[in-house]
């Protein structure tokens, strides 16, 4: 059954980024995600959703009939929008070396901080509640599974003896300085594209076993 609880009249709505020629599917998600990184997890609800997306009342539970599907339509949009930190043509070239890979991770991990807090914020809300639903656990592992997979063929490709260690490395490098940047005792500050360069290229050496 759909999620009706009610709103506070007296907190207004976050609105959710606009895309352009986004999709009824698309606005709804894009809401969700902004009520998550506003509210928390308690804020998400079908109704707050449609006042969000400036819809008529019902369509969000008409999309998503259970609070169970619109997090996981809340999932696969945070995955689409993640994949779009980089563009196709911005993507490392295996046979670029490190100094490719650690600007192109630099570049992605730029944009996650300076310019989509909000998503990384929103993320950290889904990922606590996979923890806590093994339904929801399993979706979000796949729409994981996306980013992990590329990397551990990038780092085998750059010579990685490891490639599933090394990439869990960088991810993990990656993951906590979005918490501490975001969410944590850095939340003011936003490294620099080359500070976040200098950073993965550190560990890249480390792992691939190249002299400084």
């Amino acid at each position: 059954m759909a999620d009706r609880s009610p709103s506070s009249p007296s907190t207004p709505h976050p609105s959710a980024p606009e895309t352009p020629g986004a999709s009824r599917a698309e606005l709804i998600a894009d809401s969700a995600l902004a009520l998550l990184a506003e509210r928390g997890m308690r804020g998400l609800t079908h109704r707050a959703v449609d006042e969000a997306a400036g819809l008529p009342q019902g369509s969000t539970s008409n999309y998503a009939r259970t609070r169970l599907a619109l997090l996981e339509a809340a999932v696969r949009r945070q995955a689409e929008l993640e994949a779009q930190m980089l563009t196709p043509a911005e993507l490392p070239d295996p046979a670029g070396g490190l100094d490719t890979l650690a600007d192109s991770l630099a570049l992605a991990l730029h944009r996650s901080l300076a310019d989509q807090r909000q998503l990384t914020v929103s993320r950290y809300e889904l990922a606590l509640e996979a923890t806590r639903r093994p339904e929801l656990r399993d979706y979000y592992d796949r729409a994981g599974a996306q980013f992990r997979e590329p990397l551990e063929a990038l780092m085998k490709a750059a010579g990685s003896k490891e490639p599933l260690r090394h990439a869990l490395s960088l991810v993990a490098w990656s993951e906590g300085m979005m918490f501490s940047c975001a969410a944590g005792s850095y939340h003011a500050r936003v490294p620099s594209r080359e500070e976040l360069r200098s950073g993965f290229r550190e560990l890249l050496r480390g792992m691939l076993g190249m002299p400084g």
